[in-house]
């Protein structure tokens, strides 16, 4: 088990990508505190990782707001005494338009969720894994980071941000033995591909998509799980600052 003894926090767990994270971390040992906006979903993914003989807690924490993420940190160190790995998954996408047509409103909720969400995490993270002797962040960016498409730019620019601020912090955290790494997933099997999609999924648009991947297809969950639990072991341990795409080829 590469995981074994570690507790890890998840955000926006409770389904897609996130889901795949928190279950292959407790297959592999660690316990997971289990976040999503969705309480229902969250509490599902954590009774299913407890029938398996894992070890987790649901949460329902809003990680764009500093007091719901102190809650979370605050539960981890409640629930299993430490923090080790955090995943900073939560994502909220922008609908496929023009540029100009998207809402303030939707605009600040995708900076607020994709973005701020990582400050929030670092307040109250950050200063736990210091005085533990290190730690583990992971940050969920995208190929829209490197590959940015039209009809996204604001999501796009909001991972682009991401893989920044991940970059930045690997340097400066490095000397408390905290790596900082992230995850650029091309399109994937979520529940938000019907939004970067521009609306209903039709077989015509999922071929025209697929047809850009070298390795033909779209990413599963398990893909990125897997990253995410080679980044978070052992194996990762001379990695930091790596922006690591998980993509079937689509962007070189």
């Amino acid at each position: 088990m590469r995981l074994k003894g570690k507790v890890a926090v998840v955000t926006g767990a409770g389904s897609g990508f996130g889901e795949a994270i928190a279950r292959l971390y407790a297959e592999e040992g660690a316990a997971v505190v289990i976040d999503d906006l969705d309480e229902t979903a969250a509490k599902r993914v954590a009774d299913t990782i407890l029938q398996q003989g894992g070890k987790a807690v649901a949460i329902r924490a809003d990680v764009t707001k500093s007091a719901d993420t102190k809650a979370m940190v605050d539960r981890a160190l409640a629930s299993f005494g430490r923090l080790d790995i955090l995943v900073n998954n939560a994502g909220f996408p922008q609908r496929n338009q023009p540029m100009t047509g998207v809402s303030e409103q939707d605009f600040d909720r995708i900076f607020a969720v994709n973005v701020k969400s990582i400050y929030w995490a670092a307040i109250h993270a950050v200063p736990v894994m210091k005085k533990q002797g290190g730690g583990v962040i992971i940050n969920t960016a995208s190929t829209a980071a490197g590959r940015p498409r039209p009809g996204l730019t604001w999501y796009n620019g909001s991972k682009g941000a991401v893989v920044t601020i991940t970059r930045s912090m690997a340097v400066e955290l490095a000397p408390d033995k905290i790596r900082v790494n992230a995850i650029n997933p091309v399109a994937g099997e979520t529940p938000m591909l019907s939004e970067f999609m521009g609306g209903a999924v039709t077989p015509e648009m999922r071929a025209r998509f697929v047809a850009t991947v070298p390795l033909g297809r779209l990413s599963q969950p398990l893909d990125i799980a897997n990253a995410a639990l080679f980044l978070a072991s052992e194996d990762a341990a001379f990695l930091t600052g790596v922006c690591l795409d998980v993509d079937g080829g689509r962007s070189v």
